[in-house]
């Protein structure tokens, strides 16, 4: 099966950086249906932590987020690939990339088990349109 690249959209949170703050985000969401595609969370500075959400439905997440009090950012884009784990599954991405002379911001893969692999995929903002183009994301 070929590899699927889609475009797709996520905000975040800036919550404390505190155990369980994360959870409580998370059980909120769960609790109101919001299904996510990825979630990246990560310390920044001053005691808090940003908590990336991919949402299937970005409408949902800010509804629920409105009725929560939470602070969403703006919303940003990224890429979601997802395939058949094996050796070098990431690389051909990330060469199309360079082909195109497009720079990745960041990138976090996992091996989903089952053989299948996901990873989340960055690049700048006036990159991406070319970008989308070089991965065939729709």
């Amino acid at each position: 099966m070929p590899d699927r690249v889609r475009k797709v959209s996520y905000c975040y949170p800036t919550v404390p950086h505190r155990a369980g703050q994360g959870a409580k985000v998370l059980g909120v969401l769960r609790e109101e249906g919001v299904n996510l595609l990825v979630c990246h969370g990560f310390p920044t500075k001053g005691g808090k932590a940003q908590l990336d959400l991919f949402p299937e439905n970005m409408a949902k997440l800010r509804r629920v987020a409105r009725r929560q009090g939470w602070r969403l950012s703006a919303v940003k884009r990224a890429f979601l690939i997802q395939g058949t784990d094996q050796i070098g599954a990431v690389q051909k991405h990330f060469e199309k990339l360079a082909r195109a002379q497009i720079r990745i911001s960041a990138a976090s893969g996992i091996a989903a088990g089952g053989g299948r692999y996901g990873v989340i995929l960055w690049v700048r903002p006036n990159d991406y349109a070319r970008a989308a183009r070089a991965l065939g994301a729709r």
